[in-house]
């Protein structure tokens, strides 16, 4: 979906200010609502604006009182009100991928709530491994963004979030997501819906406010070297959508029950998503029980039509979207085509009572027709809870959290305060500010830039060293003559907006232009230790930097969110030990050379030189792997508890029991007493408190292309040094062991498992 306005951001050293690229907004003094007694009490007469009643009834009474052109307003994300109803104009569009988002046209950031709080974009927030702090963020947004509702400044329907697997390194997106691997997007997805609709009177039909899972499915290219989102057909075999992009989506219905999905614009094997009944219907809606609306990403309905030329006619794109199960146009498609579709007997009025049913439904479980929304749950929500204290905290925690430090030479980090006389701050991306936000990025409440925090701590000396991220030409002899007197050099470079984003996918994963050379010739003359800080959504190939013994440290930092200096600078000064993961592998340049971005397969061909994605299948050379990240401490692990043998009982006459089987169904009487447990005690063994942790992953009998090693769990706890801890996990064989076949069926292999935990391999054979 594309972003909406930006804002100019002016810099000096230490002072920012924002300016929007548009004119002031002016605020209402009251949200946008339905059933407004107030200013008509005849509207108590309708069955629909009963808030008694239940939700089947009003949706039925609301649309039995619909014409077909009222009904079809209904049917886009600016949607038309029904003034003879009490029914006002209503924009489903909003965003709120990491905090509230100017990214659709439901939010406007204007007095009395100019800004919100912005966390760090998600790639980094998912470095955290922390399921309880994705669920904590989102219950800040979605407060942040009812207060904003309440003032007339946002809508209730939010278009987030996006849990694409990150499947390559040039995907200019892969910074909204979590990450490659199919559990951790699995269990962010859900815990992040859940943080953004949940009540806290716990009312399971009434939403805080709507979250929506996209963009469903297999879309993970934008612009690449001319291939365009809008007309490239994803070739994606049964086995690799079925382990690899359908469980996101699939965990974050079952588990997050979502308001909406949203279908994305590419083609899956020859089908726009947005047509295709297969997946909405047959899967989306009668597999997983969707309790809400699917909603098309922006315009992929004209570009269904216009850029895939799927169909002959508009109207017969519009019947075919609405026909597979797309109950919301974002865009306007079709308001100006579902008239011509139901003319020409493409398209039934009851398919879209279907949709403007589920819609309705939507906005009734937000409150939207209950009447005055101050007398709501929600209602005394305003300014005040914006930007507090509190949230901004908050935002800083996860930045601190998912930092990963992947490199520290003889313990060069943290740095001491004390002993630093003079810090030299070199970089492009030293004084960042907007960059730190990355997309779909609200108005934060405030900016601390790394060039800021660092100087609060000690005396710096600053340099950009180049203009931009861009690097065309580096300042190279003014750096190295900060850097020469320096007692420690501190270089913040990667990329921004400009390198990486919505339709624009990268082509190299170097550092841009000039930057290498400018951290080569930097750490050369350097008497002190260099602190490499990469910031960036996706991985980038610093071979060159991982093994020069000048630079003694480096940190990945993402995009941080509007606290991101302060996180760094704590981390770099030992107030924080590092905890963060990687989400990512991050692979050489040679990779993205030999590997066509179009190329949706997943698993290694050695016949035509494919070497395969993510840590899951991909076994080439590596700058850094997924999982990696360092501590200031040093931690071991001892195994406590693990079988060695766990036997899947099979029932009488089985064919596996009379003959050599390499793999059996997951069916419910074999695995009801499958599970197992497994501890693991850690202990501190350094000097500093931290967080750690630890990450399960299986390498399963090699039947059935199966994975590497797959991601099986995983647990973090925070030790004290020298102090120790158990960590618990109860394993299902059937669940957490099976693999996909070939033709998309899942299986649990039999023979020998091997479990990885932390810094131990443990063996376990499933036997029958």
């Amino acid at each position: 979906m594309a972003p909406g306005k930006r804002s100019l951001l002016i810099c000096f050293p230490i002072l920012c200010i924002i300016l929007l690229h548009s004119r002031p907004v002016l605020a209402q003094q009251k949200p946008v609502f339905a059933c407004d007694m107030t200013d008509n009490p005849e509207l108590k007469n309708f069955r629909f604006c009963d808030p008694s009643l239940g939700l089947k009834t009003r949706v039925d009474d609301l649309v039995s009182r619909l014409t077909l052109q009222e009904k079809i307003g209904w049917l886009v994300s600016g949607s038309t009100g029904v003034s003879r109803l009490g029914i006002p104009d209503y924009q489903w569009w909003s965003e709120a991928l990491h905090g509230v988002s100017y990214g659709g046209p439901g939010t406007k950031f204007s007095s009395p709530i100019p800004a919100a709080t912005i966390f760090p974009q998600v790639i980094l927030t998912a470095s955290t491994f922390n399921d309880s702090l994705f669920e904590t963020i989102a219950k800040v947004v979605s407060t942040e963004a009812r207060a904003m509702y309440n003032v007339g400044l946002a809508g209730l329907t939010f278009f987030s979030p996006n849990i694409n697997i990150f499947r390559d390194p040039r995907w200019g997106r892969g910074q909204e997501t979590p990450g490659e691997d199919p559990l951790l997007s699995s269990n962010y997805g859900a815990a992040y819906v859940r943080g953004l609709q949940r009540t806290d009177d716990g009312d399971e039909e009434r939403l805080k406010v709507a979250g929506c899972c996209k963009h469903y499915i297999a879309y993970d290219l934008d612009n690449w070297k001319g291939i365009q989102r809008y007309s490239f057909n994803a070739v994606v075999t049964q086995q690799d959508m079925e382990d690899t992009y359908v469980p996101p989506f699939k965990n974050c219905v079952l588990y997050g029950d979502p308001a909406s999905v949203m279908c994305s614009y590419n083609q899956v094997n020859g089908k726009p998503t947005c047509g295709n009944p297969e997946l909405l219907v047959g899967v989306v809606r009668d597999q997983w029980k969707l309790n809400g609306y699917i909603v098309s990403d922006y315009d992929s309905l004209n570009e269904m039509f216009n850029s895939q030329h799927f169909t002959k006619t508009p109207e017969e794109a519009a019947a075919l979207a609405m026909n597979s199960g797309v109950d919301l146009n974002c865009g306007s498609f079709l308001s100006n085509h579902a008239q011509a579709a139901v003319d020409r007997g493409l398209l039934s009025v009851t398919v879209i009572d279907r949709a403007v049913s589920n819609n309705f439904a939507t906005l009734m479980r937000l409150g939207f027709f209950d009447g005055d929304p101050s007398k709501q749950l929600y209602g005394n929500l305003g300014p005040e809870d914006v930007c507090t204290p509190e949230n901004q905290e908050l935002a800083l925690e996860v930045a601190r959290q998912g930092i990963v430090l992947l490199k520290n030479t003889d313990s060069s980090l943290p740095l001491s305060p004390q002993s630093i006389k003079s810090l030299a701050v070199i970089g492009p991306n030293a004084n960042a500010t907007h960059t730190m936000l990355g997309d779909y990025e609200g108005v934060p409440c405030k900016y601390t830039s790394p060039l800021q925090s660092l100087t609060a701590s000690v005396p710096t000396v600053y340099q950009p060293g180049c203009a931009d991220v861009l690097c065309g030409t580096a300042q190279i002899e003014d750096a190295k003559k900060i850097a020469s007197t320096a007692d420690a050099v501190v270089i913040i470079v990667g990329s921004d907006l400009s390198i990486e984003t919505e339709t624009v996918d990268r082509v190299n994963i170097t550092l841009p232009g000039q930057q290498q050379t400018l951290v080569t010739e930097v750490a050369e003359v350097s008497k002190g230790p260099v602190i490499l800080v990469i910031m960036s959504g996706g991985s980038m190939d610093v071979q060159f930097a991982k093994y020069n013994p000048k630079i003694t440290s480096i940190l990945w930092v993402g995009f941080p969110g509007e606290a991101g200096g302060a996180a760094i600078a704590d981390v770099i000064f030992g107030q924080y030990n590092p905890s963060g993961r990687l989400t990512m592998t991050w692979y050489p340049q040679s990779f993205v050379e030999k590997v066509e971005m179009t190329d949706m397969n997943m698993r290694p061909d050695p016949a035509r030189g494919f070497p395969g994605r993510t840590y899951r299948f991909y076994d080439g050379p590596t700058v850094f792997n997924f999982g990696d990240g360092l501590s200031y401490s040093q931690f071991n692990h001892q195994l406590v508890t693990a079988p060695t043998h766990v036997s899947i009982p099979l029932e009488e006459g089985h064919v596996c029991q009379s003959s050599t089987c390499r793999s059996v169904n997951p069916v419910e009487q074999s695995c009801k007493n499958s599970s197992i447990d497994i501890h693991l005690r850690v202990k501190n063994v350094g000097n500093y408190s931290g967080s750690h942790t630890v990450l399960l992953f299986s390498s399963p009998p090699q039947v059935h292309n199966a994975p590497r090693k797959q991601l099986i769990g995983y647990q973090k706890l925070h030790l004290t040094p020298q102090a120790e801890g158990l960590i618990r996990f109860n394993i299902d064989v059937c669940k957490h062991l099976s693999i996909v076949d070939e033709n998309g069926n899942q299986k649990v292999a039999l023979g020998e498992y091997i479990l990885h935990l932390g810094s131990l391999m443990h063996s376990l054979h499933v036997v029958i």
